[in-house]
């Protein structure tokens, strides 16, 4: 009888363990050499918050110098590479955070508005002022800190910096090392604010509907989020029981030493 027991365990074990194909293989239903044609476009737009750097350059440098002073944290990066002042005299790129209603404040220019603006929409804008000042600038613009974070069943959760402002679900999830066995693919959530806003969007990564789904690009500050299956949930609960249960005999074994030593 016990061993048929163990058997009928053993077997119960492997059922419930064993994942269908189905239910973690990513893209299915994609036929070789299938071209699907995606009708996303992503382009970020900047935000309150957002830290930009903008480079102006010219074929007169000394007329380019003073759209360059440095701002915020950056000086001290001049100071210490020896430049003293306040131009950009070493290298490093002047900074901008966005305040609360948009704007930046740029040398010279004074205050301007690039909320709501891409980088293409912020270059053109500055050319178009920088042509009073200075024949044929050119101008690079950057977002600094494009973030994500990828949280869940994957293997290296966390906040990720990304250098080229445009990332994929499929890339993020490269980057965190990709999902675990446990982790739901039919389930993904991507969390997305949008002035102060949270939007919730839910997506099927076993599917090549992925393709066409509006976050598959990630937007700055967006979060990835892999929810664990229902075995790992499980899984949680019966360690967490078993601990208390251990905790609790541990306790009850404490007390009965104490009163036999009485």
């Amino acid at each position: 009888m016990r061993c048929k027991f163990l058997l009928l365990l053993l077997m119960y074990v492997l059922v419930f363990s064993c994942k269908a194909p189905g239910d973690v293989v990513y893209f299915q239903n994609s036929e070789n050499l299938e071209k699907i044609e995606s009708s996303n476009s992503f382009t970020p737009v900047f935000k309150v918050d957002d830290i930009v750097s903008i480079l102006v350059s010219a074929s007169d440098m000394d007329a380019a110098r003073p759209f360059n002073l440095m701002q915020g944290s950056s000086l001290s990066a001049i100071g210490a590479e020896g430049g003293g002042g306040n131009t950009n005299s070493g290298g490093v790129e002047p900074t901008y955070l966005i305040d609360e209603e948009g704007n930046i404040d740029f040398p010279v220019l004074g205050q301007l508005k690039i909320e709501g603006l891409n980088r293409i929409q912020v270059k053109e804008m500055l050319k178009e002022k920088l042509k009073v000042y200075i024949n044929d600038p050119i101008v690079s613009v950057r977002l600094k800190n494009f973030k994500i974070t990828v949280l869940g069943e994957v293997r290296s959760p966390g906040a990720y910096t990304i250098p080229n402002e445009r990332i994929t679900i499929i890339e993020a999830l490269g980057l965190a090392g990709d999902m675990t066995i446990k982790g739901k693919r039919k389930n993904v959530m991507v969390i997305r604010e949008n002035e102060g806003v949270n939007t919730y969007h839910r997506l099927d990564l076993t599917s090549k509907s992925i393709f066409d789904s509006p976050v598959y690009y990630l937007a700055q500050n967006d979060v990835l989020y892999i929810e664990p299956n229902e075995s790992q949930v499980r899984t949680s609960k019966t360690n967490s029981n078993a601990l208390g249960i251990i905790l609790s005999l541990v306790g009850v074994a404490f007390s009965v030493t104490s009163l036999l030593l009485r």
